[in-house]
């Protein structure tokens, strides 16, 4: 039986508040293992997007104890360690307007750490999983909504991290992208 210190994600009693005085997140608790999927549901303002921030290292928790992968979130060295265990969507594109989606995805395989002879096998998968192919060749500043969507899920995919965060992944796409969004992630989480 798994105990709550083996799970892929435990947030225990997370606060965070801005210096503005908002509070962002109150005392905000849930563990998950590998292979679970998890959603954070809430009305604009509610923390979803601090939660994810302070989960990557975006942002500093003011207390808690946060651990990814069975790395406390809260110690810099192991910090580091669990940042490269994610693949991380975030709720806003960032993305690089003016390269292509073959550019992105080569540059984010060498900054993982992907062998240089798998990466073009790699992207070729990415690709047609994320149904980019006939895009790869395309700037992304040119990219629809529903494909720039596509290719933020796509670079969070490659790798194929142990965790992976998806903030808003289907927020502002058609209803056949958010189709294809939900199915994906459905897809991914009985993989694993």
């Amino acid at each position: 039986m798994k105990t709550v210190t083996d799970c892929a994600v435990k947030v225990e009693d997370l606060n965070k508040s801005y210096t503005y005085g908002e509070l962002a997140v109150d005392n905000l608790s849930f563990a998950l293992n590998y292979g679970e999927c998890f959603a954070l549901l809430g009305v604009t303002g509610a923390g979803k997007t601090s939660t994810f921030k302070c989960l990557t290292g975006e942002e500093w928790a003011d207390s808690g104890n946060l651990s990814l992968g069975g790395f406390d979130l809260l110690e810099q060295s192991e910090a580091d360690k669990a940042r490269m265990m994610i693949g991380y969507c975030p709720q806003f594109e960032a993305i690089f307007e003016g390269i292509t989606v073959r550019e992105h995805l080569e540059i984010y395989s060498a900054i993982k750490g992907i062998r240089s002879d798998y990466i073009e096998e790699i992207i070729e998968m990415s690709l047609n999983e994320m149904d980019l192919k006939q895009y790869s060749d395309v700037r992304a500043g040119n990219l629809s909504g529903g494909n720039k969507r596509k290719l933020q899920c796509c670079l969070a995919l490659l790798g194929n991290p142990p965790i992976i965060l998806l903030d808003e992944p289907s927020t502002g796409v058609d209803p056949q992208a958010k189709r294809f969004m939900w199915t994906l992630i459905s897809n991914i989480s009985v993989k694993r």
